[in-house]
């Protein structure tokens, strides 16, 4: 008899990250990292672990969507193949009246991300495989299946994607092997959150440069002199040869975004990452057009349609997928499929809670099969939080290790669980946070 899925817990989880600005932006000044976090147990004692990445206030409605989903999970049978992960993806995205309430974006959305990114974890974990790995092992022909092709075909077709994919297959075995040799380059933003004072910016840049890494990442968008002063402490810090993107988190109306660039640009900043709404394409590629440096965007971005557009528009020089915030690995799965036919490269976004341990499998194994390279291409890494996973990404001389463990490396410590259960788990009921009480 086939196992079945038969628990499906959601837990609240914060951290009260605002208490020290670690993750302060323009848009967001206090963040309280969370996780709307789902935990499936199957009737021989497995578990697939999922969650969806937010900022505090609201986690809870997020937690509220994820068990709407319920239905669609438990009972059913433990999904183990890229036919069973499909249709997971197609149950708990195309309920009618839940998908309503996008449709596929926002809130509802992000819910399904985090109970598909469960299932990959459970599937991957009873395969004794990293995801990465685990996808990284499928045949051109299976990974085609996992898409939803629906508002795709006029950019990126079955036939188009099966031609991508087989180009890599036969370099997928050295690829892997130079994956676990040398790791996937790493960017960090740790030195760069605008709550951070002067010296803590200076201090934390020249630690990354010790550390490994040759590009950083800067926050802007509040005060076009404060952050010339800042690119130019972070510059004399880092020295020309270590990139400094920056990043105004959809602060700028399109002409203050080409406005404040032409002001940092003698700095050479890297790219400009979300410069205005994340919906906003033409937008996008206005600023492009608009000033010299190069466009990124892609974390809030809702769909695989969005991100199509962006494409098509040449809105972008960089696609930064979030693995938490479109529909888990199935749509991100589109999305790099959809970046290598348009050769742009992807450049995940990371940082939050468990978003570096979850985004790194993509990273690698679009490398592996997908692109096939690594050039101009990084994964963001923040050094927050990573300690409350039993499975915690590992950079190294800046440079992502690939993960070993069996899974999604999304499973949380049960104890911080426990300590960081919103509103009554002990950390919530001495920490001031950000007001989120």
């Amino acid at each position: 008899m086939d196992e079945t899925v038969t628990g499906f817990e959601v837990h609240d989880i914060r951290f009260p990250t605002s208490e020290q600005l670690d993750g302060s932006d323009a848009m967001n000044p206090d963040p309280d990292y969370s996780a709307a976090y789902l935990v499936l147990q199957t009737s021989d004692g497995s578990e697939g672990h999922g969650f969806c990445f937010t900022i505090g206030r609201g986690n809870e409605v997020v937690a509220a969507a994820i068990e709407a989903l319920r239905p669609y999970v438990v009972g059913r049978p433990v999904p183990r193949t890229a036919a069973d992960l499909a249709a997971v993806h197609l149950a708990v995205t195309h309920d009618s009246q839940l998908r309503w309430l996008g449709p596929e974006k926002g809130v509802m959305h992000m819910a399904a991300g985090a109970v598909i990114n469960a299932a990959w974890d459970l599937a991957a974990r009873r395969a004794g495989l990293p995801v990465w790995r685990f996808l990284a092992g499928m045949t051109p022909e299976e990974l085609v299946c996992l898409v939803d092709f629906r508002y795709l075909s006029d950019a990126l077709t079955p036939d188009e994607a099966l031609t991508v994919l087989r180009a890599a297959e036969p370099g997928r075995a050295r690829r892997t092997e130079q994956l676990i040799k040398d790791g996937y380059p790493a960017y960090t933003s740790t030195p760069g959150w605008l709550g951070y004072d002067d010296a803590k910016l200076v201090r934390l840049a020249e630690h990354a440069v010790a550390d490994g890494f040759t590009q950083i990442k800067l926050k802007v968008g509040v005060d076009i002199e404060e952050d010339v002063r800042r690119m130019r402490l972070a510059r004399k810090a880092v020295g020309p040869d270590v990139r400094i993107a920056v990043d105004a988190n959809q602060r700028w109306d399109v002409g203050e975004a080409v406005r404040w660039m032409a002001a940092l640009a003698p700095y050479e900043p890297h790219w400009i990452e979300e410069p205005t709404s994340p919906d906003d394409v033409l937008g996008h590629a206005a600023v492009r057009d608009g000033q010299p440096v190069r466009v990124a965007t892609g974390e809030h971005v809702a769909n695989r349609v969005v991100f199509k557009q962006l494409l098509q528009a040449r809105a972008v020089d960089f696609v930064q997928i979030d693995a938490a915030r479109v529909a888990g690995v199935n749509e991100n799965l589109a999305i790099l499929l959809l970046a290598a036919k348009f050769q742009v490269p992807v450049c995940p976004h990371a940082g939050g809670v468990g978003l570096c341990e979850l985004v790194q499998h993509l990273a690698m194994f679009d490398y592996v099969a997908v692109s096939g390279s690594r050039e101009d291409r990084v994964i963001e890494y923040v050094d927050h939080l990573h300690e409350h996973f039993t499975d915690p990404a590992v950079v190294v001389a800046g440079r992502y290790r690939a993960p070993s463990a069996p899974g999604f490396s999304a499973r949380m410590r049960p104890e911080s669980i426990a300590a960081h259960s919103y509103p009554d788990g002990p950390v919530w009921q001495t920490s001031k946070g950000s007001g989120t009480r």
